[in-house]
């Protein structure tokens, strides 16, 4: 086995909202107050070290510009990278990064439905994550001798048994299908955003792929499209079964209209 596939980091993220109903029963998607769709995504790498290194680099970097400092948002961004609300020139500058590191990125896609959702998952938050995860996981977990999973935490929803269980049921169901064992060694952390860089990292990445669904805008996606390797718009029945998006089946706004 190469050093490569010794050992690998995956750090996780959320985008959209997993909520579907407010109060009274009010479907909030079609009120226009939740996202549309709801996805979990990964940024692999097997050299976090010096990821981590070029991030911290350039927030030090940042901190001595006195073209930024005074723009209201900057100091969110000293603490903690996040594309949603750093300000655009913070942005570019972070996505310039990110176009120069060594990983991949992995993503899965819900499309909210209320009748699937409350079907399938009971409407149960930590069920639909739980399931998301293993379903992203389920093809991921045998590349590698030791693979330390990095989530974002995320109230009473990721916790470490709950992740454990979507592990092991991404092991259990990739065992089943291919008649073998995994015997890789795993192992599951929940941190805070603040605390990994790298966590940051999947953020940015996840936000592009965001913003192509519930916007339609693939600037961002476009500009990181080498490095974002599956898109799996798991509930998306009308293309199946192409609804895995890659370098051979691209993903176009075209093929996911209307989401």
């Amino acid at each position: 086995m190469s050093e490569k596939n010794l050992k690998a980091n995956y750090y996780f993220d959320e985008a959209g909202d997993p909520q579907i109903l407010g109060h009274h029963g009010i479907n909030l998607i079609k009120k226009g107050t939740a996202s549309k769709v709801f996805m979990v995504g990964f940024l692999e790498t097997s050299s976090p070290k010096e990821f981590t290194r070029a991030l911290n680099n350039l927030r030090a970097e940042l901190t001595n510009d006195e073209y930024l400092k005074e723009i209201p948002s900057f100091h969110h961004s000293l603490e903690m990278f996040h594309a949603n609300k750093d300000c655009s020139e913070v942005r570019e500058k972070v996505y310039k990064l990110l176009k120069q590191q060594d990983f991949s990125y992995y993503c899965i896609v819900a499309r909210k439905n209320e009748d699937l959702f409350r079907k399938k998952f009971n409407m149960s938050q930590k069920s639909l994550y739980k399931y998301l995860v293993a379903k992203l996981l389920e093809n991921r977990l045998h590349f590698y001798k030791n693979i330390d999973l990095y989530f974002s935490s995320m109230g009473s929803v990721v916790r470490q048994t709950s992740m454990q269980q979507a592990v092991d049921s991404a092991i259990s169901a990739f065992n089943e299908k291919n008649q073998t064992q995994n015997t890789s060694n795993i192992r599951v952390f929940i941190q805070q955003s603040s605390e990994i860089p790298l966590l940051q990292a999947s953020d940015y990445v996840l936000w592009t792929i965001q913003r192509a669904y519930e916007r339609g805008d693939f600037r961002y996606y476009n500009f990181l499209k080498d490095k974002i390797k599956l898109v799996y718009d798991i509930f998306d029945t009308k293309n199946y079964p192409e609804n895995w998006y890659s370098e051979i089946n691209p993903l176009e706004a075209k093929k996911i209209d209307p989401v």
